[in-house]
């Protein structure tokens, strides 16, 4: 997608196509050929999928591991990041509380990166290694919901955990939680963000015991028992019972809260100097 690199100021433009098409191979780390093979990242456990990219996809991919090379971060804890999943799990409260999440995973080794998404790329989020101890989680948020937010971010947390690899894509996260995964970093990473927003045991109680008498008053409670913002409990609920209209007034916005303390690119920003 050249046209739209160069509009986002990630490939420097020219007339003269040999140097542009130079540029866009620098781009992608110096290859020498379109279809010459691109090793992306470090293998932090074992080889991903497999499954070759879209173009759109892999663009975006590209510019969060540029920008996450810049970023200056510790070396990677994995103790202090399952400790932090306490402190993450007090954030879900309210929507400001998002700011804290960068800072939060620097503190661990982790590496933050939010990049606005290619169009119709349907991209969510991203989980790689530069190295051995330097993980990368790239979000786009490009749904701008409080429960998308912490759902996404907690599925590539257990991504990290794991130490899955090589390079884990995830697009259209939000419709895939319904459907079942066949791949068991997905199923895990998947059961984690689902609890993370609302623990199943929990919620199959709760509409044991509410069933189709469910009104906001019963779904705040139940949401201020868990600790958790309403919204997050309406996006679990939404998938469970496949009604996309169910108390939409929870699910608030949060990208420019995130955007504000992350390192962003896109959204009006704008990070590197374009490839020259």
């Amino acid at each position: 997608p050249v046209r739209e690199m160069v509009k986002r100021g990630w490939v420097k433009e020219s007339a003269d196509a040999a140097v542009l098409e130079a540029r866009v191979f620098r781009f992608y780390g110096g290859i020498k050929t379109v279809s010459e093979e691109r090793r992306f990242a470090y293998s932090a456990r074992r080889t991903g999928g497999g499954t070759t990219l879209p173009p759109v996809q892999e663009a975006w991919l590209y510019r969060v591991k540029q920008i996450a090379e810049g970023i200056a971060s510790g070396r990677y804890d994995e103790r202090a990041l399952r400790a932090a999943l306490d402190r993450l799990s007090a954030l879900r409260s309210a929507p400001e509380e998002a700011r804290h999440v960068p800072k939060l995973l620097a503190k661990c080794g982790v590496r933050f990166v939010v990049v606005e998404p290619m169009p119709a790329s349907k991209i969510d989020g991203a989980c790689f290694w530069l190295s051995e101890n330097k993980p990368v989680i790239g979000l786009s948020l490009r749904v701008d919901r409080i429960d998308i937010f912490w759902f996404v971010l907690r599925h590539e947390i257990e991504h990290v955990l794991r130490r899955d690899g090589g390079v884990i894509v995830d697009a259209e996260l939000y419709d895939a939680a319904r459907v079942p995964e066949e791949r068991p970093e997905e199923v895990a990473a998947s059961r984690a963000a689902a609890d993370f927003s609302a623990p199943a045991a929990e919620l199959d109680l709760f509409l044991a015991r509410v069933g189709p008498a469910m009104t906001d008053d019963r779904v705040v409670a139940f949401a201020e028992r868990l600790g958790v913002h309403p919204g997050l409990v309406v996006g679990q609920l939404q998938w469970r019972l496949q009604r996309s209209t169910l108390l939409r007034k929870y699910l608030v916005r949060v990208r420019d809260i995130v955007i504000a303390e992350a390192v962003t690119d896109g959204y009006g920003s704008q990070l590197l100097e374009a490839v020259k």
